[in-house]
């Protein structure tokens, strides 16, 4: 709505004079500290030109299912607003790419793996906070199996999938579950080799979230240790969406990716 509304050259005051909908209730939606009634989401996007029917149809569905409360809000007081917007975002979502550099990505981890990295990545041991986070990564994966499941490609990095678990029992289950979910029409899995060249991934992992008809509502996820970056604006999400061509050109192909998941799994 921010992109929206800053393409016309318009102001939060520029709303406010033109419609009932003051300066900051227009600033509350943007920045979803509230939802969007539907009357007030049809005057913002007659004002910001917005004509084309199903890229309207796709905004008032999204402030639709903003309106309910989703299962992870049981989760609020242990997971991050951010966090709280991934899982927001899968549940819309048509598609989703990501590239991951030293895990697993979280959709298609066990609950062992999940445990495991859980634990050394939140540097806490209270068995009741990791295990309310387990459950959240599990249930997040409720996605792969809805009536439309999201599409998820999937690049990993060959390190990622060295052994460099405690128990290597760990590792060896997950990456039988890798090679279980790339059998699913909806799941690929390529692995980026340790021998590869240099490639825009060096950059850090990323998450492309894509959404059904409109192109310009896809976000990229970029995830620190205490924070978490949504880049929306459309020039740079196209420039996420090249380099992770140029990745997936790199990676080894999604069957030759298997058969080195193969390979590594044997070895445990």
């Amino acid at each position: 709505m921010r992109r929206l509304r800053e393409a016309m050259g318009l102001t939060l005051d520029d709303v406010q004079a033109r419609t009932p909908i003051n300066s900051v209730k227009a600033s509350r939606i943007e920045t979803a500290r509230t939802g969007v009634k539907a009357d007030d989401l049809s005057t913002l996007l007659d004002i910001y030109g917005v004509t084309d029917e199903s890229k309207r149809g796709m905004l008032h569905s999204l402030a639709r299912d903003g309106a309910r409360r989703g299962w992870w809000q049981t989760y609020r007081d242990i997971i991050s607003p951010a966090y709280a917007d991934l899982i927001s975002l899968e549940a819309d979502a048509r598609n989703l790419r990501t590239f991951q550099t030293t895990l697993v990505p979280g959709l298609l981890q066990t609950s062992a793996y999940a445990r495991s990295t859980i634990t050394a990545i939140n540097m806490t041991s209270a068995p009741e906070m990791v295990n309310a986070l387990v459950e959240v990564r599990m249930a997040r994966q409720s996605v792969l199996t809805r009536p439309e499941p999201l599409e998820v490609w999937a690049i990993i990095h060959e390190a990622a999938l060295r052994p460099h678990m405690a128990d290597r029992a760990v590792m060896r289950d997950q990456l039988r579950r890798l090679l279980e979910l790339g059998e699913l029409p909806h799941v690929s899995i390529q692995v980026l080799p340790l021998t590869s060249s240099p490639h825009p991934g060096m950059a850090g992992p990323c998450t492309i979230i894509g959404f059904p008809e409109s192109a310009d509502l896809d976000v990229v996820l970029v995830e620190h240790l205490t924070s978490a970056l949504y880049v929306e604006d459309t020039a740079e999400v196209s420039i996420y969406c090249s380099a992770f061509e140029r990745l997936r050109a790199a990676a080894l192909p999604v069957d030759t990716s298997a058969d080195l998941i193969v390979r590594l799994k044997d070895s445990l």
